[in-house]
């Protein structure tokens, strides 16, 4: 969306806050993500991550700000906040770099689909797949394209013919919709890890 001056600017981005703040719903969210990512996006790249990086941050943020928008008690903090958030990200990605942090992250899960024919059961793989099933199918493609088959954003976009902000979407939602499987698990990993530790 192209505005005529910064004060347009500012009016339409405080029209999405107070929606999404007064009414959480999916389509007050889908305007709030569509108005900050792209300022997200330039955040992040501005402090030298490059472009997909960028983008993985910045939906990272969007999310966080979906779960916990509703602890922001003065709305008028509500873009100092999300900054905030954006920082605190910034500072995780960059701690993460400086030490090894076994994870289980979709990226990865989706790599080991790509490592095999055959996904058996209790895989990550295998539960991945099934996971897809919840999701719809435009972000079942949206999803593969961009973690099995490492296509980029602007990639994916252009094979579709879709604003690359409208792939962002698909993949945010895709991704918190799997969320809570994914710290599943995660949980189940950790647990696993230690019965082996000690022995057990």
């Amino acid at each position: 969306m192209e505005y005529k001056s910064p004060s347009e600017k500012l009016l339409r981005e405080g029209v999405v806050v107070t929606q999404f703040l007064e009414s959480r719903s999916e389509d007050s969210f889908a305007d709030l993500f569509k108005v900050f990512t792209p300022q997200l996006i330039s955040f992040f790249r501005g402090r030298g991550c490059e472009l997909a990086m960028s983008e993985d941050l910045a939906q990272e943020v969007m999310f966080i700000v979906y779960r916990k928008a509703n602890q922001l008690r003065d709305r008028a903090l509500f873009r100092a906040w999300l900054f905030k958030v954006a920082r605190s990200a910034f500072c995780r990605y960059y701690g993460k770099q400086s030490r090894e942090v076994e994870t289980i992250e979709l990226d990865k899960i989706a790599d080991r689909i790509t490592a095999t024919t055959k996904a058996h059961a209790s895989t990550p793989a295998f539960e991945f797949l099934q996971w897809m099933a919840f999701l719809d199918t435009r972000e079942r493609e949206a999803l593969t394209l961009r973690f099995v088959e490492q296509w980029e954003y602007h990639e994916i976009a252009a094979e579709k013919a879709i604003p690359i902000g409208t792939v962002q979407w698909r993949v945010f939602n895709a991704k918190r919709k799997l969320a809570p499987y994914l710290k599943l698990r995660e949980r189940a990993d950790r647990r696993t890890e230690h019965v082996g530790t000690d022995g057990k």
